[in-house]
Order: C-alpha cells, then structure tokens, then sequence
C-alpha cells in the first residue's frame, strides 16, 4: 500500500496534515522566546553590594574578564573582612570572627544568589543585576 491509497483509506485529510505540521513547528516557539530572553539577561550589567548594618558601604562592578584585586573592610572595633573580586565574582577570603561560616561560603555571582553573610560582624554582600533579574523584582 503506497501513500495516496493510504490517505484516501484514513480520515486525513489534506488540511489536517497542514495544522499538524504547523503544530509541531509552533510547539518550538518557546524554545525561540526563551533564548531571546535569555541574551537579554546576559548584557545586565551585575554588581555586587556591601552593607553593615543595612548601610550601604561599597559596591563592586562584576564583569566578565574584569580585573581580580581585594577590598579590606575595617570597622572602629578593629573587625575585618577581606573581599575578593574576580572578574564576575566575589568572596570573602578572610575574616576575624569566630565561626569563619562567611569564608566558608564561596564564590557569589548571579543575581539572586544566597548572600554572603557575616553576622558578627553584621556584614552582607548581595550580587544585584541592572535589569532587575533577581528573586523577587518587579519591573513596572
């Protein structure tokens, strides 16, 4: 049996070929959508921002292939923490608190991501993006 005759036997019908071609083709448009999306994201520009005691003190520009150099905060108490950026990275190499959980923790990078969090020294450092793509931002 040869295609004509199986066409002409079953209830396909020429249009019914056509709107099932053109549902699997548009079954991909997600997949189109999504990767458009996803390339806008990438030219956010991130940075990431350190607060004590909810204040502001620096932020660090993250940037692919940027420069690695270290940053000492030192507060009146003698208390410090050493951050080190790297390219679209940071982290705290070292710290004088007790329990080290902050060095512990690693390299940040994305928007969104679990800070970094010394809580003797009430220290945080948050990664944020330029197009509001972390956890929770709305975009008006």
């Amino acid at each position: 049996m040869d295609i004509k005759e199986f066409v002409k036997k079953s209830y396909i019908r020429p249009w019914d070929i056509v709107i099932i071609v053109f549902l699997i083709l548009s079954s991909f448009l997600p997949l189109a959508v999504f990767s458009m999306q996803n390339t806008a994201q990438d030219d956010a520009t991130k940075q990431a921002v350190l607060k004590v005691d909810g204040e502001v003190i620096k932020v660090f520009d993250l940037k692919e292939g940027g420069p690695t150099y270290t940053y000492k905060y030192e507060d009146s108490d003698g208390d410090y923490n050493l951050i080190e950026v790297s390219g679209d990275k940071i982290r705290m190499v070292e710290s004088n608190c007790g329990d080290q959980i902050c060095v512990q923790r690693g390299w940040i990078s994305k928007a969104g991501e679990t800070p970094i969090a010394c809580l003797p020294h009430n220290l945080f450092i948050t990664v944020e993006a330029s197009d509001g793509s972390e956890d929770g931002s709305l975009i008006y």
